[in-house]
């Protein structure tokens, strides 16, 4: 499918998937593909430092660009197909560039399992002919993670990831300060030895989402994440039971 594609940029954030992508793209298709990655607010400083370094080991031209979702109204009021407003926008802008560098396709790694989730970004990605070829060649994130281990890619384990703006409940105004606040706190989690976590923002709540094989780390350290959450401005701090899950907050919807 790749050598089909002849060239291409990928919309590459370091996570699984896109990782995966890169390097089976730069594998086939060598200096005719570009890795991009979109710095932005809702994008995590520690995400882009690992994205960097994953590119050089790979060996892929990569580069990193500014898309800054907050310019865009439709995202910061945080209507459910949020997610439309900002791959749109970062669509059109790799377009231009693979446009501008003489590139193919635009490509992005979507896998199979994103068409059973409410994934509003996909609309964008088909209006603007993106291409997924994980999510073409009928590859799982299982899938994926097994093999980027037979690649020895250092993304293979590496707990699901997403933007900050998955962090407030739809309606809730997304700000800098508030896509901070939540950086912050779950910072401090990995600290603690928290892997996978997610720091729910609900006004002047904090509900936390850990695997519950972690529920006992956080319980442990719960005087310290207090003091350091009222720190950060959250009035109350709250663990939620059910555990760690994708797209929690997208229970409201499905309801």
């Amino acid at each position: 499918m790749l050598r089909s594609i002849g060239s291409g940029v990928i919309a590459y954030s370091g996570g699984v998937d896109s990782t995966f992508l890169c390097k089976v793209a730069f594998d086939v298709l060598g200096k005719n593909v570009l890795a991009v990655t979109a710095a932005s607010s809702t994008y995590p400083q520690r995400e882009l430092t690992e994205a960097k370094r994953i590119a050089k080991t790979i060996g892929i031209a990569h580069i990193v660009i500014k898309s800054e979702e907050l310019n865009i109204k439709n995202f910061t009021e945080n209507p459910p197909d949020r997610c439309y407003y900002c791959k749109k926008t970062l669509f059109k802008k790799l377009r231009q560039l693979a446009k501008d560098h003489h590139f193919s396709k635009v490509l992005d790694g979507s896998n199979a399992d994103d068409m059973y989730d409410y994934r509003p970004g996909g609309k964008a990605r088909k209006e603007l002919g993106v291409l997924s070829p994980l999510k073409d060649a009928g590859l799982t994130k299982a899938d994926i993670r097994v093999l980027s281990r037979a690649l020895h890619l250092p993304t293979a384990e590496k707990p699901a990831a997403a933007c900050l703006a998955s962090r407030f409940p739809y309606g809730t105004k997304i700000t800098k300060e508030r896509l901070k606040q939540v950086e912050s706190a779950e910072q401090f989690l990995r600290l603690l030895g928290v892997r996978q976590c997610r720091v729910r923002f609900h006004a002047e709540v904090a509900r936390i989402e850990v695997p519950r094989d972690d529920f006992p780390v956080i319980l442990a350290s719960s005087h310290r994440i207090i003091k350091q959450f009222k720190k950060l401005g959250f009035t109350y701090i709250a663990l939620d039971l059910e555990g760690y899950r994708t797209g929690s907050l997208n229970e409201v919807l499905r309801k």
